[in-house]
């Protein structure tokens, strides 16, 4: 029976302490990913992933990259996903930008509040609709599906989330990319856009809320691992002592 426990003292003190030392290393994964898009946030807008590198989109190398788009507004095929902000609930004005190249890139042009639904979701023709413009903002990668249990319901115009894909299918663009891109850059750290402005303000579509967040309770994580290691430790250190206990016992009888 001692041998038993033995073998899974050592069995279940060998998993925790590789379970912790893995912990350790998602944690200088994850403190090295909020470093490199912290750089990518601050660098000077480059040119988007081009469509050769489309295929390789992911967002650990791309997510969240300064980027400068330069093309024409294709303000008929806007399209409204809904969201929450720091303003409240509304949603992201999201419209294709015509590259030079005949490719198409969704924007999320910012935010609008709930009561400016109608006027952006059939948006009027616009004066200078076909000039030149430059984007600059951050890419963002595609949000499949739709919501915490919601679907996405296209032939309803109902968008939960920015699915690129299925956005492309839906407006009938033929080269649209595989990212999306957010609009301006987010405030500086400690600045809020209700601090510069406030929530009922305009000018709209409102820019400058992406919302850069990781999770990092790795170093959590660890410690419990480690910390069950060590209660392994301990419970076998007991057993051990009351053990041996029974044995100078049995050695050593105690006479009446």
């Amino acid at each position: 029976m001692l041998a038993v426990l033995g073998a899974v003292g050592v069995s279940l003190f060998a998993a925790f302490i590789a379970l912790g030392l893995w912990q350790v290393q998602r944690l200088a994964w994850k403190l090295d990913l909020i470093e490199r898009t912290t750089e990518r946030i601050h660098a000077a807008p480059g040119a988007p992933p081009p469509p050769a590198q489309w295929p390789q989109i992911n967002a650990a190398d791309h997510e969240y990259r300064a980027v400068r788009l330069a093309g024409h507004w294709l303000p008929a095929k806007t399209l409204l996903t809904q969201a929450t902000t720091e303003l409240g609930a509304g949603f992201w004005v999201m419209t294709p930008l015509q590259q030079d190249d005949h490719t198409q890139v969704w924007v999320n042009r910012g935010f609008v509040p709930a009561d400016q639904r109608t006027q952006w979701q059939t948006p009027a023709p616009q004066t200078g609709t076909g000039e030149r413009i430059t984007i600059e903002g951050l890419v963002r990668i595609s949000e499949p599906g739709g919501g915490f249990l919601r679907r996405n319901a296209p032939d309803q115009q109902r968008w939960h989330s920015r699915d690129v894909a299925a956005m492309a299918q839906a407006l009938k663009l033929p080269n649209a990319a595989p990212y999306f891109v957010d609009a301006g850059f987010p405030n500086p750290q400690g600045a809020t856009n209700t601090e510069q402005r406030p929530a009922a303000a305009g000018p709209w579509p409102r820019t400058g809320l992406t919302v850069v967040r990781f999770a990092n309770s790795h170093l959590v994580y660890a410690l419990t691992w480690f910390g069950l290691a060590l209660m392994v430790v301990g419970a076998g250190v007991v057993v051990a002592r009351y053990e041996l206990r029974l044995r100078a016992r049995s050695r050593h009888p105690t006479r009446p």
